[in-house]
C-alpha cells in the first residue's frame, strides 16, 4: 500500500532530539504517494464493485437489499477517501467511518472489502498524524462508536428471543458464543490496525531520526575535514617561519656585520660571510627536511583518508624520521646560542638542574621557542644586546627562559607578532604555559613552561 513511503517536512527551527510529535512531520505528501493512493482507491472501488454484486446475486440481505444506485454510492463513500488517506488522514478515517456504518445500515450487500478499507483508516491515521494527541482521540472515538454499534446490535439480538438459536446440550449458550466471537473479533480488528499504524509512525520516527544523523555526521566530516587543513596549513607556516625566520635573520646581521668591517679588518669579514654561508646551507637542508616529512604526511593522508592535520598543532612527529625538523632536540639549543655569539651577540647558555630524557614533542617545542626568542634579540633587541638562554629541568617540567638585557639600543617593533603567535600554539599543544613580555629591569623575556608527565 505503500504506507510507509513520503517526503518529510522538517520545520527548520527544531531540533531532531525533540519530542517525534512536534519535531517533524511526514506531511505533506508528494506526488508519488498521491498516486499511489489513487491506485489503491480504484483497486478497492472495482473489488468492492464485484464483492457487491456477488453478494446481491446471493441474497445476502434478501428483499431488503439496497437499490443499486445507493450500493454505488456506498462504493464510492467507501473507497474514494482511500485516495486522500495520506494528505488529510483523520478526515478520511471520519468519512470511511460513517460510510462503512451507512453499508451496514442501508443494507448494501458488501461485506468483504469494507473492513479493508475501515483498517486501512485507522491505520493510516496512526501512522501519518504528526498530532499524536489528536491522532489518538480520533481513532478512540472511531473504534468506540464501533463497539457501541456492536454491543446496541448484540442486545437488540437478545431482545428478540425468535432470532436465537436452539440451546439445548450446549455448554455455552449459543447467543452468548455467538456474540463473545463477535467481540473478539473486532478486539482483534481494531487492535491490529492501531498497533500497526503505531509501529508504522515508530519506524518513520526512528528512518528519520537515523537520516539526521547520517546528514549530522557527514556536516562534521566536513568540518573535521575542513579544520584538517587549516591546521595543516598553520603547521607548515610556523615550520617555515622558524626555519626561515631564524637562519634570514641570522645571514641579515652577518652580512651587515661583514659589510661593516670589510674594508678595515678582512678577517672577521670573512668570518661572518661564512656564517652567512653556513646559515644558507643549514636553511636549504631544513628546508629540504621539512618538505621530504610534509611529503610523508601527504602520503599518509592518501593512504588513510585522515592526514596529519591534527598532530600538527604540536609542530612535531613523534613517530617520523630523527631527522625531521618537528624532532629537533634541545641540544640544538646550544647552536642558536652559538650562532648569537658569531652575530655579535653575547650570549649565555646554562642548564639548570639534573639533565634527563623528555618526551620528543616537549623536546621540540623547547627547540622552537628558544629559536625563535633568540632570532627575535637578534632582530628587534640591537646591536650588541646580550642573550640569556636557560633550560630548567623541573620535577615535572621543562622551562625554557630567553631574555636580552635591553642594552642595544631602541628594540625595534616593526615585527608581524607571527612569532609569538606561532610560540604560544606550539607551548599550548602540549598543554604548557608561555609568558612573553618585556622585563621591569628593560630587556625582553620569553618563558615557557612545558609539562613532562
Amino acid at each position: 500500500m505503500g504506507a510507509m513511503t513520503g517526503s518529510w517536512s522538517r520545520p527548520p527551527d527544531t531540533a531532531w532530539s525533540r519530542p517525534p510529535d512536534t519535531a517533524w512531520s511526514r506531511l505533506p505528501v508528494g506526488r508519488r504517494e498521491w498516486r499511489q493512493d489513487v491506485l489503491l482507491a480504484a483497486v478497492l472501488a472495482v473489488g468492492m464493485a464485484i464483492t457487491t454484486v456477488l453478494y446481491g446475486a446471493s441474497g445476502a440481505y434478501d428483499d431488503d437489499q439496497a437499490a443499486w444506485w445507493v450500493s454505488a454510492l456506498m462504493v464510492l463513500a467507501n473507497t474514494a477517501p482511500i485516495a486522500f488517506r495520506r494528505r488529510w488522514p483523520m478526515t478520511a478515517l471520519v468519512v470511511v467511518a460513517l460510510a462503512f456504518v451507512g453499508t451496514q445500515l442501508l443494507h448494501v450487500p458488501e461485506l468483504f472489502v469494507v473492513n479493508f478499507t475501515l483498517f486501512i483508516g485507522i491505520y493510516t491515521v496512526g501512522a501519518w498524524c504528526s498530532d499524536r494527541v489528536r491522532s489518538e482521540a480520533v481513532r478512540w472515538v472511531v473504534i468506540g462508536g464501533m463497539f457501541a454499534w456492536l454491543f446496541l446490535a448484540i442486545v437488540f439480538g437478545w431482545s428478540m428471543p425468535t432470532s436465537l438459536p436452539n440451546d439445548d446440550g450446549a455448554v455455552i449458550p449459543p447467543y452468548i458464543a455467538y456474540s463473545l466471537l463477535n467481540v473478539l473479533i473486532n478486539v482483534v480488528y481494531f487492535g491490529a490496525a492501531w498497533y500497526a499504524g503505531n509501529r508504522a509512525w515508530g519506524a518513520a520516527v526512528a528512518r528519520h531520526e537515523l537520516d539526521v544523523r547520517t546528514a549530522e555526521l557527514a556536516a562534521e566530516r566536513e568540518r573535521s575535514a575542513a579544520q584538517a587543513v587549516t591546521l595543516e596549513r598553520l603547521r607548515i607556516a610556523r615550520e617555515l617561519h622558524d626555519v626561515v625566520a631564524h637562519h634570514v635573520a641570522l645571514m641579515g646581521v652577518q652580512a651587515g656585520a661583514a659589510r661593516r668591517v670589510i674594508g678595515s679588518d678582512p678577517g672577521q669579514a670573512t668570518a661572518s660571510l661564512g656564517v652567512v654561508e653556513q646559515s644558507a646551507r643549514t636553511a636549504v637542508e631544513e628546508l629540504r627536511r621539512m618538505l621530504g616529512t610534509l611529503r610523508d604526511s601527504d602520503s599518509d593522508s592518501d593512504g588513510d583518508g585522515h592526514g596529519h592535520g591534527h598532530g600538527g598543532t604540536t609542530g612535531s612527529a613523534a613517530g617520523a624520521d630523527g631527522d625531521a625538523p618537528s624532532t629537533e632536540g634541545i641540544g640544538r639549543i646550544a647552536e642558536v646560542v652559538e650562532a648569537a655569539r658569531t652575530a655579535g651577540h653575547p650570549a649565555e647558555w646554562s642548564v639548570v638542574g639534573d639533565e634527563r630524557p623528555v618526551p620528543p614533542t616537549v623536546a621540540s617545542v623547547a627547540f622552537r621557542v628558544a629559536q625563535e626568542a633568540v632570532t627575535n634579540v637578534l632582530k628587534h633587541a640591537g646591536q650588541g644586546a646580550r642573550a640569556d638562554v636557560r633550560v630548567r629541568y623541573l620535577t615535572d617540567a621543562l622551562e625554557v627562559e630567553v631574555a636580552d638585557d635591553g642594552r642595544g639600543g631602541v628594540r625595534d617593533t616593526t615585527g608581524s607578532g607571527l612569532g609569538h603567535v606561532g610560540m604560544r600554539e606550539r607551548v599550548a599543544a602540549v598543554d604548557g604555559t608561555v609568558e612573553i613580555g618585556p622585563r621591569a629591569r628593560g630587556g625582553y623575556l620569553v618563558r615557557a613552561w612545558l609539562p613532562t608527565t
